[in-house]
């Protein structure tokens, strides 16, 4: 069913892949993006925005195996942004070729700040521009989506112009962006409904948006545009993205699964329909959180609405009292609508390599025999530390063991020596790229600096730590803790990213996987190649 054709439905688009990628230090690889976009189409989004393929060969390559692997005929649109310019569009298209259903969504800016300052042009030439442009994408593709830029802080009427040329020429989607956050929701919805009445030809367009989270207030924001009008949503898993990230793709889907009755009349349902408002598995969305989480080392607040650990957690005795009578009194959604189950006791020291495999694949892992036997040996060391083996312990484990860093660096052993009135030291040995194994000692404020300054003598890869952070992943002494770190070299941010029942080796293999990006980038530069071309691209 083409998705334009079901305006009684709200099409979920997902951006993960391009805008939160751009969130500082949340970079992927090709083989990172490839598993986040099969897990999306798990999830059931509509659209897949699967990179911005004239930004770098990287991207390109991101873009084009998606289009490959995950954009079939029964799957997402897979979609490349593209500024209104040929060699952006040309290279969109290229790489958009395996998919069965390829969008290209071009761009260019319509406020007056932009044009003045960014692109130093008048509002004819921005609106001769975008009329050529899209014209141009529909040379290649059918499905064409247009964004005018800042349109949250363009001119209502220069807007109108602007979005009733571009639909003119074929434009299929035409996106509001919020692009710096700005709005309050009834302003943002005033935008809508304005567009709504003021363009002559919008009956033949899908309404979209996109907004930030700036002053916090981003799914406020697009609940309101879907009841002036709205029928396409722009988000990301986790709300990741520029500066304070995007619209969060849980909480919209949520709010209109919890709310429909509310939502219903506003897409011509009756008020008591049952019918799902969008077309995604909401018992996907924790799993879904949990992977672009651990993949992109962007941890998720514990009070974060939906997928939060505190989410459906109780402490006061009130809320534990009403809950145990009846969930209702405390909870408007059931924690397995999301994916989370009660089950916590899952495997065991005597499990068996088949049942361990049954059950990742429960969890929707499907892993490689060699994922699998990295997997395995993993959960045979917990399982002899734990009594208690939890769904969340095999999704840190799974995680941790399978993350697609460069094998570069490899932490052999680390030892440390601590206490209140004794100096922390650390003793670390390391395996070299060239297979050689050095090891060396240092002194630190505490054990996990000690370690750190003991990898820095060994691996002199000279870099900032900027971030540290620590998270257990279940409750109890020997919970598995993950520890997610940051580091910055000329200012790129490269993350790091590790789990175990001991947070001294955690943080160490953390500290060892951000040095890894970061040797293979500086490696790769060092290489003789063609410069790749960095496009910095904000919608």
């Amino acid at each position: 069913m083409n998705i334009q054709s079901a305006p009684d439905r709200i099409i979920i688009f997902d951006t993960t892949l391009r805008d939160g990628e751009q969130c500082p230090g949340a970079t992927l690889n090709v083989d990172e993006k490839l598993r986040i976009a099969r897990q999306l189409a798990r999830l059931g989004v509509d659209v897949i925005e699967a990179g911005f393929a004239y930004a770098s060969p990287g991207d390109f390559e991101a873009v084009q195996k998606i289009a490959e692997a995950v954009g079939t005929e029964a799957g997402p649109v897979i979609c490349s942004l593209a500024r209104a310019i040929q060699a952006d569009i040309q290279a969109a298209a290229e790489a958009l070729k395996p998919a069965a259903k390829a969008r290209i969504h071009t761009f260019i800016s319509t406020s007056d700040i932009h044009l003045q300052y960014q692109l130093r042009k008048s509002r004819e030439e921005v609106l001769a521009i975008a009329e050529e442009m899209v014209s141009y994408a529909k040379s290649f593709v059918d499905d064409v989506e247009f964004s005018p830029m800042d349109a949250a802080r363009s001119d209502p009427e220069y807007l109108y112009q602007v979005l009733e040329r571009v639909i003119a020429v074929g434009a299929k989607t035409v996106n509001i962006p919020d692009t710096v956050g700005y709005m309050m929701p009834s302003e943002f919805g005033a935008l809508i409904r304005g567009i709504k009445e003021n363009v002559p030809n919008i009956d033949q367009a899908v309404i979209s948006v996109h907004g930030h989270n700036d002053l916090g207030v981003a799914t406020a924001n697009f609940l309101e545009a879907v009841k002036n009008g709205a029928r396409q949503l722009e988000c990301t898993i986790n709300g990741i993205g520029e500066r304070a990230g995007n619209t969060a793709l849980e909480e919209l889907v949520m709010a209109l699964h919890v709310r429909r009755q509310y939502f219903n009349p506003f897409l011509g349902r009756p008020a008591d329909s049952e019918a799902p408002l969008t077309q995604i598995n909401t018992r996907e969305l924790y799993k879904t959180s949990r992977m672009v989480s651990n993949l992109t080392g962007m941890l998720v607040q514990p009070n974060k609405a939906i997928v939060g650990a505190n989410a459906f957690a109780h402490e006061s005795g009130i809320h534990q009292d009403g809950v145990l009578k009846n969930k209702l009194t405390y909870e408007i959604m059931d924690a397995q609508s999301i994916g989370l189950t009660d089950n916590q006791i899952v495997l065991g020291k005597h499990s068996g390599r088949n049942a361990f495999r049954t059950r990742l694949k429960e969890l929707g892992y499907d892993l490689s025999e060699q994922e699998l036997n990295k997997a395995f040996v993993r959960f045979k060391e917990l399982a002899d530390k734990k009594k208690e083996v939890s769904d969340w312990d095999l999704e840190a484990i799974v995680s941790d063991e399978i993350r697609q860093a460069p094998e570069l660096f490899h932490l052999e052993r680390v030892q440390v020596s601590c206490g209140d009135n004794a100096t922390p030291t650390a003793t670390v040995t390391v395996r070299t790229p060239q297979g050689e194994e050095l090891t060396d000692a240092a002194i630190g404020t505490g054990p996990v600096d000690a370690v750190y300054e003991a990898i820095n003598r060994v691996v002199n890869v000279p870099n900032e730590l900027i971030e540290f952070s620590v998270q257990s992943v279940t409750a109890g002494i020997d919970a598995i803790g993950e520890v997610t770190i940051r580091l910055r070299h000329n200012e790129q941010i490269y993350s790091g990213h590790a789990a175990n029942t001991d947070i001294i080796v955690a943080s160490a293999q953390a500290y060892i996987h951000a040095l890894n990006r970061l040797y293979a980038a500086l490696h790769k530069q060092a290489q003789p190649a063609i410069a790749e071309q960095t496009v910095a691209a904000e919608v």
